[in-house]
C-alpha cells in the first residue's frame, strides 16, 4: 500500500514555523483563493504585458487537479497563450510513491491539460520527484523536455540505455519561494538584486557562450503588494539589453534540438 505524503502548507507558507507536517493549514490555504487569482490576473500578467512580452513568453508549470478545480484562472491562461508545462498531477513528494501510482498520476495529469486546453504538454516538472520519475517521462515519449534537474545553465541530453531525454535546468535560487524559507529574501530588494547579479554574470559570460537563466515565481508570492516591484524592474532591466531572448521553454527545447541533438 503506498503512503503519500501530503505535506504541502509548511513548505510553501508565509508563516513558516506555524505549518505541520503532513497538516493541512486550513487558515493558510485562504491564500491559494481569490488573491492568487487576482495576482495573476492584474499583476503577474500585467508586468508582461506592459512590455509586450507575456502573450508569447510565458510557461506555466501546472497541477492537474489543480487546473480543474480552477477553471476561471484556465480561462485567463487560454487568452493569453500561455505555454502549459505539466507539473504532475498534485502538488506532492514522490519519492516515496510507488512507480505504478506515480505513472498514473502522470497520465492523469497529461489528460487533464489535453482536455482543457486541446493539447497534451511537452513540457514536465515534478519538483519533488521519485528514483522513478525521469524513466517515466521517458517511457511516456511525449515529453520534448523535462525540468527536473538544476544541474546547469544550459538544457543537457540524459542517456537511458537507448534513450535519451532532453533536459531544460529549473532553479530553486532565481526563485520567489525564497520569500518562503528560513535563508531566503525578505525583501523585494533583494529579489531584485540576486536577479541583477544572476543576469549580469550569465550576460558576461554569454560574451563566449550563450547562457540560460530560468527564475520560477508564484502568484500568490510574487504577488504581494511589496514584491511585485522587484518583478517590474527586473524586467525593466533586461529588455533594455541587447541580444537578451525572453522565451518559452518549448521553444529552448525545439532550439536545443535542431542545434544540439546527439
Amino acid at each position: 500500500m503506498d503512503k503519500i505524503n501530503y505535506q504541502r502548507d509548511e513548505f510553501i507558507s508565509e508563516i513558516y514555523k506555524h505549518a505541520k507536517k503532513n497538516k493541512k493549514i486550513y487558515f493558510l490555504s485562504a491564500d491559494f483563493g481569490a488573491p492568487a487569482l487576482d495576482n495573476f490576473r492584474f499583476k503577474l500578467k500585467e508586468q508582461f504585458l506592459h512590455l509586450g512580452i507575456c502573450e508569447q513568453n510565458m510557461v506555466d508549470f501546472a497541477c492537474g487537479m489543480a487546473l480543474e478545480k480552477n477553471l476561471e484562472i484556465c480561462k485567463e491562461m487560454k487568452k493569453s497563450n500561455y505555454e502549459i508545462a505539466s507539473h504532475g498531477w498534485r502538488w506532492i513528494d514522490y519519492q516515496n510513491v510507488s512507480k505504478s501510482i506515480e505513472k498514473k498520476h502522470m497520465q492523469k495529469a497529461i489528460g487533464s491539460i489535453k482536455k482543457i486546453f486541446g493539447k497534451r504538454p511537452v513540457g514536465w516538472y515534478t519538483g519533488r520527484c521519485s528514483p522513478n520519475t525521469l524513466d517515466l517521462v521517458i517511457e511516456d515519449g511525449g515529453f520534448l523536455y523535462s525540468s527536473d534537474t538544476y544541474s546547469d545553465d544550459l538544457p543537457y541530453w540524459e542517456i537511458k540505455g537507448e534513450k535519451k531525454q532532453l533536459m531544460i535546468p529549473y532553479t530553486l535560487d532565481n526563485n520567489d519561494m525564497r520569500f518562503l524559507t528560513n535563508q531566503g529574501f525578505n525583501s523585494g530588494e533583494q529579489f531584485f538584486n540576486y536577479l541583477k547579479d544572476s543576469f549580469d554574470t550569465l550576460y558576461e559570460e554569454g560574451n563566449d557562450n550563450p547562457k540560460m537563466m530560468s527564475i520560477g515565481l508564484h502568484c500568490r508570492i510574487i504577488g504581494k503588494a511589496g514584491r511585485i516591484q522587484s518583478l517590474k524592474k527586473f524586467l525593466d532591466y533586461i529588455t533594455n539589453k541587447d541580444k537578451v531572448w525572453v522565451c518559452k521553454r518549448e521553444e529552448i527545447a525545439n532550439h536545443w534540438i535542431n542545434n544540439h541533438n546527439i
